[in-house]
């Protein structure tokens, strides 16, 4: 089986291509002689334990025989200048539980490697599983019990605990980052996610998500909330972001949280709110039983969908011919967000915003979905060029 694991190896070191039919003819051959030989395919000394131990020690190998400028065993070596000085036994915790390896060594002690680098106890995979573990709700004894009980690896609680402080401090970073000066749009929402603090209960997250001049998206920020969404502690929020450097938002899409249009041009005068469009037909059908649901949603695409505010106007006016009798209140939730729905409209056909409940975003050209508006287009590119002369003002 050590045979058929080196051969395979020394196949990839020496780049030669092995197709999908030769792949499974070496894994139906090294699963043969495992169980030929009595040998567990998982666990300590198992096939994948064998194979991960002589996969990394050619990469080592390779990596060493780069430093020093020629392969093991090249007379080349025998020059007097740096050399290989034999190998150290070393024991790293992978997915699959922890493998002792050999890693070799130069004479000088300039040989840093990457694959497993110096003084590393742990492969990448092994910090996401344990923050995999960790953001499902378990504690940092039941994360180093599981990894135990499953892969045979002792990761005691202070290493769990440095591991997930160490993202920690990453976000932290992250989170306190420079932002754009401007942004021609940006998408202010919460959702809500359960978190375990004690026990599952449900919690609110503020998300703010930015599209960059440049057509891309950005997650500019996240915030634990405590269940009162309102306006006071978005004002805290759209304050935190302008100190961070936006210092001019075209359009915000937000949802119809009263006193939420006030927060936002008081951080930034001159940008427009935008109710968010998904939001106001979620709101309209409260209003209306069931069975007039997709009616009414065919009723309203004309008026989100329209050329222009005019338009738009006019569609409203056919939808409230047809439903305001039975279903008033929908028809007045539209006319008293109407100043907040239209703003959009004013970029002509190149410019269409949505924004979903939750996490998803969609900023859509109604040129083709998906597509980047071009930098000479009508709409998009005047409210980019509009931003920065505001800020440069």
């Amino acid at each position: 089986m050590t045979d058929t694991i080196e051969s395979m190896t020394e196949m990839a070191a020496q780049g030669v291509e092995v197709g999908r039919a030769e792949r499974q003819e070496i894994a139906h051959r090294l699963v043969d002689q495992a169980r030929a030989e009595g040998v567990e395919l998982i666990g300590p000394g198992g096939l994948l334990t064998g194979l991960t131990k002589t996969v990394l020690e050619t990469a080592l190998e390779e990596e060493l025989s780069s430093h020093l400028g020629y392969d093991k065993h090249d007379p080349a070596g025998r020059n007097g200048e740096n050399s290989r000085n034999g190998t150290r036994a070393k024991t790293v915790l992978t997915e699959i539980g922890p493998v002792t390896i050999e890693v070799p060594r130069d004479r000088d002690g300039t040989f840093d490697p990457v694959i497993v680098r110096k003084r590393q106890r742990r492969l990448g995979g092994v910090d996401q599983l344990v923050l995999s573990l960790t953001a499902r709700g378990l504690t940092t004894g039941e994360v180093s019990a599981h990894l135990a009980e499953v892969y045979g690896a002792h990761v005691g609680k202070d290493q769990v605990s440095r591991i997930t402080e160490a993202v920690v401090a990453e976000l932290n970073e992250w989170q306190n980052r420079p932002l754009d000066p401007v942004y021609p749009v940006i998408f202010i929402d919460a959702i809500v996610v359960k978190v375990r603090d004690g026990q599952v209960t449900n919690k609110p997250f503020y998300v703010v998500i930015g599209v960059t001049t440049a057509g891309e998206r950005d997650i500019l920020g996240i915030w634990a909330g405590d269940g009162n969404e309102g306006a006071k502690y978005w004002l805290a929020v759209l304050t935190e972001l302008k100190t961070r450097g936006v210092a001019d938002v075209c359009i915000v899409v937000c949802d119809g949280l009263k006193g939420l249009p006030d927060a936002i041009t008081t951080t930034w005068p001159l940008a427009a709110v935008q109710t968010c469009v998904i939001h106001l037909l979620r709101n309209t059908f409260r209003y209306a039983g069931r069975h007039d649901w997709d009616a009414m949603a065919k009723d309203l695409r004309p008026v989100y969908t329209a050329v222009n505010a005019a338009h738009a106007e006019q569609q409203l006016e056919v939808f409230a011919d047809r439903w305001a009798g039975k279903y008033p209140a929908a028809v007045k939730l539209w006319r008293s967000a109407w100043t907040e729905f239209i703003p959009f409209l004013d970029y002509g056909a190149c410019c269409e915003i949505a924004c979903c409940a939750g996490p998803s975003v969609l900023v859509a050209g109604r040129m083709g979905r998906g597509q980047e508006v071009p930098s000479g287009a009508e709409g998009p590119a005047d409210v980019v060029a509009g931003g920065h002369a505001r800020v440069a003002a």
